[in-house]
């Protein structure tokens, strides 16, 4: 039995992992697909541009982040589907990856957005599902594999850093209760993975009953699905403020 109290996966074919990890088996052989939503406004670096339609390393950060999931020793992907605003469709559009990558306009919340990209996919319920922040250019190639093997496993998997401070709990007034363990926390990074039906599924299921998660695979955890979670490095760290921007920008 499995982690989550499943028999073994039956025998799948393998892709094949970079030198010295092992191969990625999935139950559907086809190679994941990559969904981005990036329809959300993201003004707070100021300039009127959404951040992940900013300047980086002489394209947008949204292309750069795709580029960053086509480079040597990633996973190869089957597809590419991003959401993004009305005012950038036509750009994203015009953008040319060596794999099809189709575009639909981003809804009001990350997670409508993750909807509609979920609707551009192909009609394969077992195909494995990475869903990516826009703003996180420098996704991990090793977790990445790693992850993706693990969804012979588990439901749903995520890519989370390793706490390095020390945790304290609160109450109501922020009377310290207790010291937490750090090693039992992880800060939740992307990609987050699960296959195309699971995700469906839980979708739905958080669209019927008005819920909206703080990330992707809360939406399996409420459903009682195991999720697994991938150590990774602080590198793959989300430019959410102009700090972020100017320590890791392209020099």
């Amino acid at each position: 039995m499995d982690p989550a109290g499943r028999p073994p996966a039956p025998h799948s074919p393998h892709v094949p992992g970079p030198a010295g990890l092992e191969p990625v088996s999935l139950l559907n052989p086809r190679r994941p697909y990559l969904i981005i939503p990036a329809g959300g406004r993201g003004l707070r670096m100021g300039g009127g541009i959404p951040k992940q339609f900013r300047d980086w390393g002489g394209r947008p950060l949204l292309q750069a982040t795709v580029e960053a999931f086509l480079a040597q020793g990633m996973p190869p992907l089957a597809g590419i589907a991003l959401a993004v605003p009305a005012s950038h469709l036509a750009e994203a559009r015009e953008w040319r990856f060596p794999v099809p990558c189709q575009v639909v306009e981003g809804g009001e919340t990350r997670q409508d957005s993750v909807w509609s990209a979920l609707q551009l996919l192909p009609d394969e319920p077992l195909a494995a599902v990475m869903i990516h922040d826009a703003v996180r250019p420098f996704p991990p190639a090793a977790p990445l594999w790693e992850a993706l093997a693990a969804l012979d496993q588990y439901d749903g998997v995520l890519l989370g850093e390793p706490s390095t401070d020390t945790l304290k709990r609160v109450d109501g007034r922020g009377q310290v209760l207790r010291t937490e363990p750090r090693e039992e926390f992880f800060r939740a990074q992307t990609p987050q993975i699960a296959r195309l039906g699971t995700w469906r599924q839980a979708f739905l299921a958080a669209r019927a009953a008005a819920y909206v998660g703080t990330d992707d695979v809360a939406l399996l955890e409420r459903l009682g699905l195991a999720v697994k979670l991938i150590p990774s490095p602080s590198s793959n760290l989300k430019l959410t403020t102009p700090e972020d921007w100017e320590r890791a920008r392209p020099r």
